[in-house]
């Protein structure tokens, strides 16, 4: 054999051989191989709350980290939950984020079926520094795995001149029962034909505020069992849901840009709901200086039932398996879970609630807010929080909203709520035992 082709021979077999021992690339190295070093990608929804939040935390870390890129996706969250849900089930990680924000709903769901892909935050997350109700959602065996962000307190803001004109004053929409609110709603629809709320059949936000009220839920303390038939705050809720309708104070909508007209319109008096409906309400400028914020309404035959509850708010994950991880931590250290010049911007900038306890006694949570007749709101949202009933949202919130959301109709048509529920509750443990 000539010199030169057995060159080339050996060449060529040294070539296989390192190929084959070279080990194929995991699925793991390969997350996100379209992201450099030094970036971090963040994935949320809404681009008027959660991604400017996200961005003005970009800019507050950028000041100490320069070098590091951070990208901020905007995401349906219906498509978020449906690309972790994808990703996770088939150990596929490639396109995730770093950083994602999870609904509290929903986050037990991630944590139990798919236990390992979320990072153990418990480091940098100091438990006596938040909310409560808010970290026992995103705790599992006794690790916290998300820093807690928004909360979702819930509040009763309600147009002063309407509760006027009915012949009510400000100190009647304190420390009130459901059954006064429907009262004092009566007035004000025969006084100024306003009614007093609006209430959508396919969302039941007003029956979780009056169950988390009392400190229950569709599920028992475990989030595992159904909990429908020996459940008293969830019949009382639909008891209550109930009058409601029959007291004819009620606008039935339907979507949320029609929730959003009826006030924004001036169509109700009243809007029962998670402080993040002030974003809309205060829209309407037109309206600033009639507007008030009381407490929510308590379940007066449930005596557990207090003046505070909670609806909606999300928290901030690590992808653990996306190759920023390390850095995405070292970014929610430096930002939502100790930095409190973030979130008092955040009050000014959203109109952020937060769940970190040192946020009540920032600078401005103190500021009167003129639309609201220069009430403090924030200082009220700030105490109502710290008194909401903590609950374990379980796995299953939504599917058995449908559930519930079946059911009401049948009870609202006067079948028997305890037969009703019932089978709502061999059908609910059917669809776990399914799903």
């Amino acid at each position: 054999m000539k010199r030169r082709s057995l060159w080339a021979f050996l060449l060529c077999m040294t070539l296989l051989f390192l190929t084959a021992c070279t080990p194929k690339p995991t699925q793991a190295s390969l997350v996100g191989t379209d992201n450099p070093p030094d970036t971090i990608t963040i994935w949320a929804w809404d681009e008027n709350f959660n991604i400017k939040a996200a961005n003005l935390a970009k800019a507050y870390y950028a000041r100490t980290n320069p070098g590091v890129v951070v990208n901020v996706v905007s995401m349906a969250q219906t498509n978020i939950v449906s690309k972790l849900n994808t990703a996770f089930s088939a150990s596929n990680y490639e396109g995730l984020p770093d950083i994602v924000l999870i609904e509290d709903y929903r986050i037990q769901n991630f944590l139990k079926s798919f236990p390992g892909e979320l990072r153990d935050l418990s480091a940098i997350v100091n438990p006596d520094q938040f909310m409560d109700y808010k970290l026992r959602v995103m705790t599992d065996d006794g690790k916290v795995y998300g820093v807690p962000f928004d909360s979702g307190v819930a509040a009763l803001f309600y147009r002063r001149d309407y509760i006027r004109q009915a012949g009510y004053t400000e100190e009647d929409m304190e420390n009130l029962t459901w059954d006064r609110y429907i009262e004092i709603g009566k007035a004000v629809k025969e006084k100024t034909g306003k009614c007093m709320l609006t209430l959508d059949p396919s969302d039941l936000g007003q029956i979780r505020i009056m169950m988390q009220s009392a400190g229950a839920w569709y599920m028992k303390e475990d989030g595992e069992s159904v909990n429908f038939t020996d459940n008293p705050a969830l019949k009382a809720a639909i008891q209550t849901y109930g009058k409601m309708i029959d007291s004819g104070i009620a606008l039935q909508i339907s979507g949320w840009d029609p929730f959003v007209k009826a006030f924004q319109e001036g169509e109700v008096a009243s809007v029962p709901s998670g402080c993040w409906a002030m974003s809309s309400i205060v829209q309407a400028e037109d309206q600033s200086g009639k507007w008030a914020v009381a407490p929510i309404p308590r379940m007066a035959e449930v005596p557990e039932s207090i003046n505070a509850s909670s609806i909606g708010g999300g928290s901030w994950y690590v992808i653990d398996k996306s190759p920023g991880a390390d850095l995405a931590v070292d970014f929610l250290s430096k930002t939502f879970a100790s930095n409190d010049r973030l979130m008092n911007d955040l009050v000014k900038d959203i109109s952020l609630v937060s769940t970190l306890k040192s946020a009540g006694s920032m600078e401005n949570y103190s500021l009167p807010s003129a639309f609201f007749g220069g009430q403090k709101i924030y200082e009220d949202f700030a105490k109502w929080t710290e008194q909401i009933p903590p609950v374990n949202y379980g796995l299953y919130t939504y599917s058995m909203e449908d559930i519930i959301a079946e059911s009401l109709q049948s009870i609202m048509q006067g079948v028997d709520m305890d037969e009703i529920l019932k089978n709502a509750q061999t059908q609910a443990r059917a669809s776990i035992v399914n799903s």
